[in-house]
Formats: structure tokens, sequence, C-alpha cells
């Protein structure tokens, strides 16, 4: 979906292998879902603040669950930027990232 509207991105399993790319690169911003194996999206975010105290993160996670909210309120609680509830509209994911990066919409 994003890179059909010309973003550039990079896709990893788990919050473990985006830190260690993190240490190479530096990207515009960071989408993470909170289910992951190896690290969970909580414990990425917070790494991530460690080193990166100003990149945006959107935390997103699944719906149907009275815990994913939860989950999302923590997510930015402890740094993320935003959040998304997933399923979630391409528009909406387009407009949270132009709202963080201050990219003119349209």
């Amino acid at each position: 979906m994003l890179e059909g509207k010309g973003y550039v991105i990079d896709t990893l399993p788990d919050g473990r292998r985006a830190l260690a790319l993190l240490e190479q690169i530096r990207p515009d911003a960071v989408i993470t879902d909170i289910v992951m194996p190896e690290s969970e999206g909580i414990e990425t975010i917070v790494a991530i603040r460690g080193v990166a105290p100003d990149l945006p993160i959107i935390a997103i996670s699944g719906g149907g669950q009275i815990l994913e909210a939860e989950f999302l309120d923590m997510a930015l609680q402890l740094g993320a930027t935003a959040a998304l509830r997933k399923p979630f509209e391409l528009a909406e994911l387009l407009a949270t990232l132009e709202r963080l990066l201050n990219v003119p919409s349209g």
C-alpha cells in the first residue's frame, strides 16, 4: 500500500531486526505492530526511543480483544507518536504519516 503511494519501505518480521536496521539507517518513521515475535512492539518502541527520541513511531494492533486498546494506550504512553487499531483504511495510515512527517496532504 505504501509503496504504491511513493514511500520507500523496509519490512521486517520482528522488533529485534528493526532495531538492528536502525543502527545502520535512520528512517523517516517506523510503523510497528504490537504483537510480534522476538521483540514485541512495546519493547521495540521503548528501545527505539532510547536511540532515536524524535523518530515518529506509529503503533498498530488488531481489534477484537479488549486488551488491544490497552496495548495501544500503553504504546502511546511509552513513546509511540500515534496509534492505529487494525483494521484501518489506507487513507487513515497515509493521513497519520503525512501529519507526522509534515507532508502536505493531497
